[in-house]
């Protein structure tokens, strides 16, 4: 079997993308996803995503973790869906589509900027002492860490302990490490654990959403600037009496890396 591919990536969170508006491919074939995500055997990436045709959206968004299973919400790779529906001829500037966790709105700007409207976050995060848990569209653990400490931290050991914690370990979390900005100008410093990938990222785009909810109760006001390894992001939002998060905008560029065809052999 021959597959016609592309390859986008978002600040460095990267993905397989394929056209799947005839719905030929089998989603039920973990193996295939997880060879086509292997950075040595397949194209690699930390997920795959089908776009889909569907009768009430512009398209459908289909996400897999890196893992080979339908995942939850993406924001860089539904900021890629984006990208990729325009560059197929899908959408112009905007988009209407359903993703994992509902519908979505995005828009690209002159810059080719995507600007991806979130699900609203309700209610009070939970905080205790393991950090601040709240859902993106995926879960997320946020923990604050003192000034210079978060360049050294082995996030991979770190986050693998937090993510298989026995608070999180029946369904898993993300886990988001943060360092403040050390001047009102500069950007939250943000890495992620991402379950599914099972390790740091170099950018995810619920997780510095998350990031910027969680640090708007301690002073970060909308829009968050934040800077993951892969690159900067911006987060918008208004916040409600009740500490709703509403209007939750993730925006930054996607950008198709190439594309080609790979054979795929016989996963059996």
């Amino acid at each position: 079997m021959t597959l016609t591919f592309h390859k986008y990536q978002g600040t460095g969170n990267d993905f397989v993308m394929l056209d799947d508006r005839a719905q030929q491919f089998d989603t039920t074939d973990y193996r295939l996803v997880r060879h086509l995500c292997d950075r040595r055997r397949g194209i690699g990436a930390d997920g795959l995503i089908l776009l889909r045709n569907h009768p009430s959206y512009d398209f459908e968004m289909v996400y897999f973790n890196a893992d080979g299973y339908v995942g939850s919400m993406c924001g860089n790779g539904g900021r890629c869906t984006v990208a990729f529906a325009r560059h197929l001829g899908v959408m112009q500037d905007r988009a209407h589509f359903l993703a994992a966790d509902g519908p979505h709105e995005a828009h690209v700007d002159a810059d080719n900027i995507v600007h991806l409207r979130m699900q609203d976050v309700l209610g009070q995060q939970e905080i205790d002492e393991m950090g601040v848990f709240l859902d993106t569209g995926s879960p997320h653990l946020v923990r604050f860490l003192p000034a210079s400490t978060l360049a050294e931290l082995n996030v991979f050991a770190e986050g693998r302990l937090l993510r298989n914690s026995e608070r999180f370990r029946e369904k898993g979390t993300n886990v988001n490490f943060v360092e403040g900005p050390v001047a009102d100008d500069q950007p939250w410093q943000v890495r992620t654990y991402e379950r599914g990938v099972e390790d740091e990222t170099l950018s995810c785009g619920t997780g510095v959403t998350a990031v910027a909810l969680a640090a708007s109760r301690r002073g970060a006001t909308s829009p968050v600037r934040l800077r993951t390894p892969g690159g900067d992001l911006q987060v918008a939002f208004q916040t409600q009496p009740d500490g709703s998060f509403t209007q939750v905008y993730l925006s930054g560029p996607a950008v198709r890396v190439f594309g080609g065809q790979i054979d795929v052999p016989s996963l059996t």
